[in-house]
């Protein structure tokens, strides 16, 4: 462990709250408002929440407390961390592959997270300069694939979105990270209660979207939906990618880390949930089905903004919406890199996310030209995009829980957990049990039917 400048990672939080908000920012972003939505409705509505929801129980909660145990533990980015512990205690080298896994699969994630979520920037201005007034269905889906049939559009929003990841992460974890999330979860919150006020009062159709979402259907719990509730579970919470061990690094060490992952997941489960109940309505209320996949927030929902009333505000405020959400994941993506990197270098916080920031985009112009056509890259007969996503969100993310898991339930002293948990005999014993056998158990199953 090189540890050049250990004060990059010797900071904390400002209190526990900010935590909470950090966390709650690296779980919350497009998975939620974007994916969650569609991945729902293609899976049956109420079927697939219901799977979802153990996933953020059995998995989700014990992984999280996990991964920010590790991190606060050893105070460093989370490579310095795995080499530390595994030095500790004359455990393999191979071990530190956890964080190079999950700094990679971030890096690879924020790449194409970019690219979409500049969509929704792009989406943004065309709703509130009246672009869409008056489009139908079939007109907002050509102008979605006009949208990504050019290079030069996504590009620009692509180069700004991460212009702006940019300027927060840099500017490190006080001036950065917190004055950020201060300011982009309360309004991310208060933007979320506006939109809901509308789909229950406006719509008509909330009943109906409330049914749909939790009425469920056994007969459409298949195992490729138990594996995208896992997927979407892992990928909403941002496990198997270091970020939360990144960010647990700065966690102060009177903060509760069972009490916050808790919080974490229910304010994640919330968001997720209430989205659902954003869109559906809406989507219901316009004759439109909430099959339509991917394109349900770009075309469907888009379609039904530009035929109501006020729709090219209510528009505007939810694309808003979702660029805050996708920013504040943004940069929890971005923080394991950054701070191995002002770790391992000489280099200051500011060049080292501008280095790493310049690769991402670079790497994103994959995506954009997957989507244009204009990059004909296949592998195991998906595009670039395709192919990223791919090794993602069902290798990269479920492979470095289970990791995760294994390390510390297996590898790490009862005593150093206990102290980091603080919690009661019974919970820690049950947490225990759940990260040595019930995590591997569970994801290892699905990763092996999801690749194999």
């Amino acid at each position: 462990m090189s540890g050049k400048n250990p004060a990059a990672t010797s900071k904390t939080w400002s209190n526990r709250w900010t935590f909470m908000l950090a966390a709650a920012g690296s779980a919350i972003g497009l998975g939620n408002i974007w994916k969650f939505p569609y991945i729902a409705g293609e899976y049956g509505g109420g079927a697939f929440v219901f799977v979802y929801l153990i996933c953020i129980l059995v998995m989700g909660v014990p992984l999280l407390m996990a991964e920010t145990l590790i991190g606060r533990h050893t105070r460093l980015s989370p490579l310095n961390s795995m080499k530390k512990l595994s030095s500790d205690l004359g455990a393999s080298k191979l071990w530190h592959n956890i964080a190079w896994m999950g700094m990679l699969c971030g890096f690879l994630i924020l790449s194409f997270y970019s690219v979409i979520a500049g969509w929704s920037l792009s989406y943004a201005w065309e709703l509130i300069t009246g672009v869409f007034n008056g489009m139908n269905a079939e007109q907002v889906g050509s102008e979605f694939a006009a949208l990504t049939a050019s290079a030069t559009r996504q590009v620009g929003f692509h180069t700004l979105f991460m212009v702006l990841t940019l300027a927060i992460t840099a500017r490190g974890i006080h001036k950065g990270l917190e004055k950020g999330l201060q300011i982009m979860m309360p309004a991310l919150f208060v933007l979320l209660l506006v939109m809901l006020g509308y789909s229950i009062l406006e719509t008509g159709q909330f009943a109906r979207g409330v049914e749909f979402m939790f009425s469920v259907d056994f007969s459409k719990i298949t195992g490729e939906a138990i594996s995208a509730a896992l997927g979407q579970a892992f990928f909403t919470l941002s496990l198997g990618m270091c970020a939360l061990m990144a960010y647990g690094a700065y966690m102060p060490s009177t903060n509760s880390i069972g009490r916050t992952a808790i919080n974490v997941a229910v304010l994640d489960t919330l968001m997720a949930i209430v989205s659902g109940l954003i869109v559906f309505p809406i989507v219901f209320a316009n004759g439109m089905e909430p099959t339509a996949g991917p394109g349900l927030l770009f075309v469907s929902l888009t379609s039904a903004f530009a035929n109501m009333p006020m729709g090219e505000l209510f528009g505007f405020i939810f694309f808003v919406l979702v660029g805050i959400a996708a920013l504040s994941s943004a940069i929890s993506l971005l923080e394991p890199a950054v701070s191995w990197m002002s770790e391992r270098t000489n280099l200051t916080r500011p060049v080292a996310t501008t280095l790493l920031c310049i690769a991402v985009w670079f790497v994103g112009l994959g995506t954009v030209f997957s989507f244009t056509g204009d990059f004909k890259l296949s592998i195991f007969d998906k595009n670039f995009f395709e192919f990223i996503d791919y090794l993602t969100n069902s290798i990269l993310m479920p492979l470095g829980g289970v990791l995760i898991a294994v390390f510390a339930g297996w590898k790490m002293k009862r005593s150093t957990l206990m102290n980091q948990l603080a919690l009661s005999v019974g919970m820690f014993n049950l947490w225990r049990a759940m990260i040595r056998v019930v995590v591997p158990v569970c994801v290892g199953v699905v990763l092996f039917t999801t690749v194999f």
